[in-house]
């Protein structure tokens, strides 16, 4: 399938990048990572990385301008479904590429390249280049390597055999400041510090093992942060005894939105979150309702799978 995709790059010459709302660094560092690299291989061709940014995540890389391009490729990285794509149409575009690890949920794309086993959307952009024609160089290597190390947490998450053979190969090939690069990932606000301190103080966590805390616009302006730093922690809430399955909702008054957070140690969460319009993984996902009447069914169900997970495992 990569030479597949291969030859689609290489027919079209204006190619347009995109990926899942509410941008995370594996997301981006595939898009980016990706359209350099087409860049570099075919310097005449337009290539354009687009959608909503984050100020947060500036030493990824820039993205252009938001446009509709015609009789243009479509490549979409890291989205399993056509309603989490950050465009608002894709059916403008002559062909479609998919790349995902995400699991399976709708096709909507020409060619589907979807690998589970993968860490990350950038693990399998980095295989993409080295099984075709793409080319590769120092900025390229350390964009793909944020991503990798983004989605796996420091390798701490799924660090499979082969994706430890692929970084290894590609780190001894390009050389660029590793330490320097997870600096930048990690680096965070005192404001972040502050409420992750005010989340522990207050995550409410029941008999089944399940947690959770409603952040208000109110609480959000107290505490001097945006209504994405609750997403940028959850995963530091990982490990904890009491936690099996825990939740941040917040309140986005800017988008009228309310964004929920999920992570677990055990009970599925995925497909919980499919049922709401969200996604992810089974241990990692997210959901954007309108309302908390609706983010208060989805901690419900929540609930429900933590209390029916413990009882399968107390059998």
């Amino acid at each position: 399938m990569f030479e597949e995709i291969y030859k689609q790059i290489e027919k079209y010459q204006t190619i347009v990048l995109v990926r899942h709302i509410g941008v995370d660094p594996d997301a981006m560092s595939s898009q980016i990572a990706l359209r350099d690299s087409i860049r570099l291989t075919f310097p005449k061709k337009k290539v354009y990385a687009i959608g909503n940014g984050s100020s947060k995540f500036s030493y990824i890389g820039s993205l252009d301008k938001n446009e509709e391009y015609k009789k243009a490729l479509l490549i979409v990285l890291d989205t399993p479904n056509i309603s989490r794509v950050d465009i608002t149409d894709i059916n403008t575009y002559d062909y479609k590429i998919k790349i995902d690890h995400h699991q399976f949920i709708e096709k909507f794309c020409d060619i589907e390249l979807i690998d589970t086993t993968a860490t990350s959307a950038s693990q399998i952009v980095l295989e993409l280049i080295n099984a075709t024609g793409l080319k590769m160089n120092e900025r390229i290597a350390r964009t793909i390597f944020i991503g990798i190390m983004s989605d796996t947490n420091r390798l701490l998450y799924n660090a499979s055999p082969k994706v430890l053979k692929v970084i290894s190969d590609m780190v001894n090939a390009y050389t660029f400041d590793m330490e320097q690069a997870l600096n930048e990932l990690y680096s965070r606000p005192m404001s972040e510090v502050k409420l992750e301190g005010y989340i522990a103080e207050n995550l409410k966590i029941n008999e089944n093992k399940f947690g959770y805390i409603i952040l208000t616009a109110k609480d959000i302006e107290r505490l001097g942060v945006d209504s994405a730093s609750a997403g940028n922690i959850i995963n530091n809430f990982s490990g904890i005894e009491e936690l099996q399955t825990w939740a941040f909702v917040t309140e986005d008054v800017k988008n009228d939105i309310i964004r929920i957070s999920i992570r677990s140690n055990g009970p599925v969460i995925n497909k919980i979150a499919e049922k709401y319009n969200g996604g992810g993984h089974k241990l990692a996902s997210g959901v954007r309702v309108k309302t908390l009447e609706e983010a208060q069914k989805v901690l419900d169900d929540l609930n429900l799978e933590c209390m029916q997970y413990n009882k399968e495992k107390n059998k």
